[in-house]
């Protein structure tokens, strides 16, 4: 009996991508999947015709995910739903993973002189390498999570939170709370989502008549935990009396929640937190952290269609915002 991945797929209940990849002796896949699926491999025999996989791949069907950052968890939530929905239809998926301070452009030509794929998806994004040598690329790719529009170049579209409302949105509840000492921690200002989101902070204090100072009220940070751990500790040397805290990240925000509590204060308490992103280990934390939740499931799911649109029309770039929540957690109480 001739069987198919899809066949294998039906049967043993998981996804054609999870099932290529156990086929193919990937690590990112859980040992239950990978018993399961095998048990249905070995029960028809089936075997991968190589020759016809690589066939596929010189034939340029290739999708390819350059992801800037291996410790950002909300690339993390968003990588097996692109990854999986990129082999359901039938393409090679070619993942990368760099550093922050690598170029993700330079790096993207590479793959497109070494592996010719049919379209690039970025995940975390420089606009400044962007503008420099992105007119090297001819192929349709997609910024996800990061607006494009701004770059002008009609193969590059995007998927994006409007991070300027949403980091209003986040400061706006805080004053709205009463809070009018408030710390915000984020990212270095010559990255577009940093600057979007304290345009969006600034815009916030103006309309609700306050003033913002900030020399004084922002700490800039990299996005990762150990650096807003550090930063916290900055603000509360700064502002000793500070009663609340906007982080432009989820994880930025829960190391600034291990300061608070080493500098023996309480959340909320003594000190409201709210993040950004909405990733799922702040919904388990035993303070639960009030959070931005970017809508990552719709922002993989568009980001993957519009890049199948380009793919097959060639047309101009467009540039989608998802709409965004805010979380009110247990880190968050009125002054």
């Amino acid at each position: 009996m001739a069987i198919t991945i899809k066949d294998i797929a039906r049967e043993s209940g998981y996804a054609v991508g999870t099932v290529s990849r156990v086929l193919n002796n990937r690590p990112d896949v859980s040992d239950t999947a990978r018993e399961k699926i095998m048990e249905v491999v070995n029960k028809y025999n089936f075997r991968i015709n190589n020759n016809a996989k690589h066939l596929k791949q010189r034939a340029g069907t290739a999708i390819a995910i350059i992801v800037k950052g291996s410790n950002n968890m909300l690339f993390a939530s968003m990588m097996e739903q692109l990854q999986n929905d990129i082999e359901d239809r039938g393409y090679e998926c070619l993942i990368y993973y760099l550093n922050e301070t690598e170029n993700e452009v330079e790096h993207a030509i590479q793959v497109c002189n070494d592996r010719k794929p049919m379209g690039i998806l970025f995940l975390g994004s420089n606009h400044q390498v962007f503008q420099q040598q992105f007119s090297n690329i001819d192929i349709p790719c997609v910024l996800v999570t990061n607006s494009g529009e701004s770059l002008n170049y009609p193969n590059l579209s995007s998927v994006s939170t409007d991070d300027a409302e949403a980091a209003k949105a986040a400061v706006d509840y805080l004053i709205k709370l009463g809070h009018r000492k408030i710390g915000v921690l984020g990212g270095h200002l010559d990255g577009p989502v940093a600057a979007s989101r304290l345009k969006g902070c600034k815009l916030a204090f103006s309309e609700n008549n306050l003033e913002f100072d900030s020399d004084l009220q922002y700490e800039p940070s990299m996005f990762v935990m150990s650096h807003g751990y550090k930063a916290m500790e900055k603000l509360l040397d700064r502002i000793p009396d500070i009663t609340a805290v906007f982080a432009m990240s989820d994880v930025m925000a829960l190391g600034a929640m291990r300061a608070v509590r080493d500098r023996g204060l309480r959340i909320p308490e003594d000190i409201s937190i709210v993040g950004f992103d909405g990733i799922e280990l702040t919904e388990y934390l035993i303070t639960r952290l009030t959070t931005v939740r970017q809508n990552r499931e719709e922002i993989a799911k568009r980001s993957i269609e519009i890049l199948m649109e380009k793919i097959r029309d060639n047309s101009n770039a467009v540039h989608e915002l998802i709409p965004f929540r805010l979380i009110a957690g247990e880190s968050t109480k009125p002054l």
